[in-house]
């Protein structure tokens, strides 16, 4: 028995004869494959229980065990080696039905062409490489899919416990809705209690805001803030006696300066008390400027124009008009009087767009300074402060005279409503 140096490409021969056992190893060698080459089957069947070949050959006639034999016990040894039968005489259908079965991979018929040998061997060894790779891509793949099992059995207890999360959270968001909601609604029963004309105002001012908190002129946290601030702004007037609050009603000139100073100061008293039930900043912002003036002469900061946040100029526009108790038409007249002095006139021609109190003919519509657009048609005239007329009724608007008019605004706020023609 002669051992060569091993290889992947390992190739175990066995004949019994000598002879013809040195010629097939001397022809592999010579084209640099690595051979080992056994006299026995026996203990070429030991040597396979140790290492793995690439291709086994062996001869069909063996004293110790036919060579037929010996391939079949060979393959439950090593079953992806290629197996090649070596005989000159041998029944075609017995070769047939070994190549069949697996058995064997190819039949040499002896004596054998030395190139027809060689590419016997070659395919052997190609037929070995390919079911080897294929069996590591199928471990790999079968790893792969366990680990992929895996991954998604994690991804769905992941998704299962932010399902949960979720749920709990909207539950307990649910929750707090419920809670902040009963305690605006306590607000508003407790200035119903102190004073039930405080009470009725709280509830009609946050119809109006809840109106102009729908529209696209606020973005979400503006929307709660408006709403919130309609319901507490008025909070800090309990701390105003029941008997101040009737003067200011009745005769609000004749208050002493001291108690013109208590009323001036209960945005600040609003907005202490409005923290205890909403603590984010800008609805305690929006509640202590909502009586300030748009042209500074506000109290209780004196801030002006758009230092002002948009919020408390919008909610300043339906608190100046719930608190007039003027009937309808009048209030509005106010509104209209008093935009551009105190209050913001793109919030008062938002009140009045949303708040539905102004019947248009229908062929009409009134729309804000920012919604203006080329094409739209001027349904009535546009006049600066002082009367004079900017923009005939009737005239198209094009980019040009919608940045004139913006740019007067820019310089003297046009405190009137704007309506076009639908």
């Amino acid at each position: 028995m002669t051992i060569a140096t091993q290889s992947n490409h390992a190739i175990l021969i066995v004949d019994d004869e000598p002879v013809v056992l040195s010629a097939l190893k001397e022809t592999l060698e010579r084209e640099k494959f690595q051979v080992v080459a056994c006299s026995s089957p026996i203990k070429a069947l030991a040597i396979l229980e140790e290492r793995d070949f690439a291709v086994i050959i062996s001869d069909q006639r063996m004293p110790e065990m036919l060579g037929l034999d010996f391939l079949i016990e060979s393959r439950r040894l090593r079953p992806h080696a290629s197996r090649v039968l070596i005989t000159a005489v041998l029944a075609l259908p017995t070769i047939v039905d070994a190549i069949n079965k697996g058995e064997i991979y190819r039949f040499v018929a002896k004596p054998w062409l030395r190139e027809e040998l060689l590419a016997t061997v070659r395919n052997a060894i190609h037929r070995h490489d390919l079911i080897t790779h294929n069996e590591v891509l199928q471990a790999q793949t079968q790893q792969l899919n366990a680990q992929l099992v895996a991954a998604n059995s994690e991804l769905e207890r992941k998704l299962a416990d932010l399902e949960r999360q979720r749920q709990q959270l909207d539950a307990a968001n649910a929750e707090l809705s419920t809670r902040f909601e009963s305690s605006l609604e306590l607000c508003r029963r407790i200035l119903t209690a102190y004073d039930p004309i405080l009470g009725g105002q709280a509830k009609a001012l946050v119809e109006f805001t809840s109106r102009m908190a729908e529209t696209e002129h606020f973005t979400s946290e503006e929307r709660h803030a408006l709403n919130s601030a309609a319901w507490l702004c008025d909070l800090g007037l309990i701390g105003v006696s029941r008997e101040l609050l009737r003067s200011f009603r009745a005769n609000p000139g004749q208050l002493t300066e001291r108690e013109r100073a208590t009323l001036h100061h209960h945005p600040i008293y609003s907005q202490t008390l409005a923290a205890l039930v909403d603590a984010r900043p800008d609805i305690g912002e929006a509640i202590r400027a909502h009586h300030e003036r748009f042209d500074g002469t506000g109290y209780p900061d004196g801030l002006a124009g758009k230092n002002i946040p948009w919020v408390a100029r919008c909610l300043a526009v339906a608190v100046g008009y719930v608190e007039s108790g003027l009937p309808k038409q009048a209030a509005i007249d106010q509104l209209l009087a008093k935009a551009g002095t105190h209050y913001d006139p793109e919030a008062v021609r938002l009140f009045l767009k949303v708040s539905n109190l102004v019947h248009l003919p229908r062929q009409v519509r009134e729309v804000m300074l920012d919604e203006l657009e080329a094409g739209m048609v001027l349904a009535s005239g546009i006049y600066s402060p002082h009367g004079l007329l900017l923009i005939g009724e009737g005239q198209a608007l094009g980019p040009a005279t919608i940045a004139k008019i913006r740019s007067h605004n820019q310089v003297t706020p046009i405190s009137q409503r704007l309506l076009v023609f639908l």
